[in-house]
């Protein structure tokens, strides 16, 4: 039906389809007799009746909207030829680019998905403060201005505000209504842009937010997620000298082997002198603050979601390897001040992958068909369509989660839910088990050795893979430095719903140490093969990581003030995991697996304090033995919430 209706407006509009508008203030040159629009093409087939119907129907204009500072940001509004009627807005900013530049050249698709284009918005495209064709310094994780005093106070807030204010004034046939929505990054800056929000924004959706750089992508608890930071800044971080539609060029690690690639590279320092110079100043910032100081708290958009009055839809996935921290932590913040119309869905996606895959499978694990439809269609439509374009008032519950292993939704009115039972997982010398062990205390010790650490997954990449984080942990469950403790057979399901808290007795022979806690679903020797797989690909006895967390033990006590390890002393050390909605089937075992390396995605700690690992020579790394206590009430365990049925 879509198509049908595409290809009839092409047809009624034949001969105008294929001419840009070029009337109005614009940011592009404006050529006497425009050259036809050309589009992005996602597909070697080239262009779709989806782009057709965008070229045909909407007309693109190009503007740089003035800030209160002077500063003008380049925008793209992409409006409804028919001006019969008033539309809502849709704004998205973003660090990442805005192509295609030139009012003659379209995007492939617009909004959430095509369903928005075919109802009529107008959609708004930004680039950020700093980035690309938008003037002004570009600063990550603009800290925000609580109390503004004149117009050189600017943060995301005031730049969104400045934004909206601009459109309501200076486009026409909008309905008063704004929306704002984005997807990593640009979902930061939509946490933000709810913040003093202007009165027109009346729907946001941050969509795996970042809300805090210690805490999402960089850091795991003061660890530092090596590659994916590495290759991210190596692009992100260059420095932009002029307006520019170009991303600066990919990083070349010149192997496949990212585990050899950053062994070889040896210490962190290695970084700057082999490969980064000068030219990454953000690396330097974190070279200069490892701890978690004021440069970092500024930048903790947490504590300022306080006046938050439009509508929010905050969307995370239990397998987001780059942000998962920020849409649980926004969501509960927003919740204290807004739960009227606050809302959390928690699906079982990778980094974006509502918006990017149709969700039914994650590496070689199944979940169901159509999750990703079922959250675009009876979630986030009727969400923003209430509260931009007048539709019907949806039925959202509070909290609209996806239990994996279950392989279902799940709705409740608070997140996480409030009809939870405690219990305690003990580690003992025979595995894993809710009964509380006698008292007495045993215990396990490995050798950890920085030249030989743990990998992190089975595969070839350089950097950190989407599917990690429901890998099979088999490989690392046979190390030497790894210990496993299961379950035996679960007689019946059981439900982990919210987060977990592992309390850790250790010592350590050296004075500084990371340790490692995977959560781990095992399937029953005889599980079901999935069809998506490649043939030879078995699932029985498949260890598919459920939760995993890591903490610098250097922080065990304190963020900002790290202290080292005595050596061979037991010690305490609380480690939280993120939250979770899974169903361990029965006849499936709970395992958990504790190591100190996991490398790459962590670097190496040297096992010898340092003051700034960052700084740490090649003689501070040194092999170390590690003893974990268990087998009593008050050794080793983690508290969980199960969930009743």
């Amino acid at each position: 039906m879509r198509q049908l209706l595409c290809l009839l407006a092409m047809i009624a509009t034949a001969g105008t389809c294929l001419t840009a508008c070029q009337s109005g203030t614009s940011a592009a040159t404006t050529a006497a007799r425009p050259e036809p629009p050309t589009m992005e093409t996602n597909s070697s087939e080239g262009l779709n009746l989806d782009s057709l119907y965008i070229v045909t129907n909407y007309t693109k204009k190009e503007y740089r909207v003035p800030m209160r500072d002077g500063a003008t940001l380049f925008t793209q509004v992409y409006s409804p030829k028919d001006d019969s009627k008033e539309y809502p807005i849709m704004l998205f900013r973003t660090p990442y680019s805005n192509a295609p530049y030139g009012e003659d050249q379209y995007k492939t698709g617009l909004g959430p998905n095509m369903r928005y284009v075919y109802d009529g918005y107008i959609f708004v495209y930004q680039d950020v403060r700093g980035k690309f064709m938008s003037e002004g310094t570009f600063v990550n994780m603009t800290p925000h201005v609580a109390d503004k005093e004149d117009s050189t106070d600017i943060d995301e807030s005031s730049d969104t505000y400045d934004t909206v204010e601009w459109l309501m004034n200076n486009i026409d046939n909008h309905n008063g209504r704004v929306g704002q929505w984005g997807i990593s990054y640009p979902g930061f800056y939509t946490a933000a842009g709810a913040i003093n929000a202007h009165p027109a924004m009346k729907a946001v959706s941050p969509q795996a937010p970042i809300a805090d750089w210690f805490w999402d992508d960089f850091h795991h608890h003061g660890a530092f997620f090596l590659p994916h930071t590495f290759n991210f800044i190596a692009r992100f971080g260059q420095e932009r000298p002029e307006l520019t539609t170009e991303w600066p060029p990919r990083f070349d690690h010149g192997t496949p082997d990212g585990y050899r690639f950053f062994l070889d590279m040896g210490p962190l320092k290695n970084a700057k002198t082999k490969y980064f110079g000068d030219r990454i100043g953000f690396w330097d910032s974190l070279v200069a603050h490892p701890n978690y100081d004021e440069f970092w708290q500024r930048r903790n958009l947490l504590p300022h979601l306080k006046d938050v009055k439009p509508a929010t839809l905050v969307v995370g996935g239990w397998y987001d390897a780059e942000d998962l921290y920020g849409p649980l932590k926004i969501y509960e913040e927003i919740e204290k001040v807004n739960p009227r119309t606050n809302y959390l869905v928690m699906g079982p996606w990778r980094h974006g992958g509502w918006n990017r895959d149709d969700g039914s499978t994650l590496g070689k694990v199944y979940f169901s068909d159509s999750v990703s439809w079922y959250y675009q269609e009876k979630i986030e439509y009727p969400f923003f369509t209430h509260h931009l374009h007048g539709g019907p008032e949806p039925d959202l519950s509070t909290a609209m989660v996806y239990e994996t292993g279950g392989g279902r939704w799940r709705e409740f009115d608070s997140w996480p839910p409030e009809n939870v039972q405690k219990r305690t997982l003990y580690f003992t010398e025979e595995g894993l088990t809710f009964e509380a062990p006698a008292a007495g205390m045993d215990s396990t010790s490995f050798i950890s050795d920085p030249d030989k650490p743990v990998p992190f997954t089975e595969e070839t990449a350089t950097g950190m893979t989407r599917e990690y984080m429901t890998d099979d942990q088999r490989f690392a469950g046979r190390r030497p430095d790894v210990l496993m403790f299961r379950t035996e057979p679960l007689e019946e399901d059981v439900t982990l719903a919210g987060g977990m808290m592992t309390h850790l007795k250790v010592a350590t022979t050296g004075t500084d140490a990371d340790w490692v806690v995977k959560l781990i679903d095992e399937y029953p020797p005889d599980h079901e093969d999935y069809a998506h797989n490649p043939e030879g690909v078995k699932m029985g006895g498949y260890q598919q990581m459920v939760r995993s967390e890591v903490i610098r033990g250097r922080f065990r006590n304190s963020y900002e003030n790290p202290e080292p390890f005595t050596p061979n002393e037991m010690t305490e050390i609380d480690l939280p995991l993120q939250d979770v909605l899974h169903t361990f089937k029965k006849g499936h075992r709970i395992v958990i697996q504790v190591q100190s390396t996991w490398f790459p995605i962590v670097d190496r700690n040297p096992q010898k304090y340092v003051p700034n690992i960052w700084k740490a020579d090649e003689e501070d790394f040194i092999k170390a033995t590690h003893t974990v206590y268990h087998s009593s009430p008050e050794g080793t365990r983690m508290e969980v919430t199960v969930l009743p049925e």
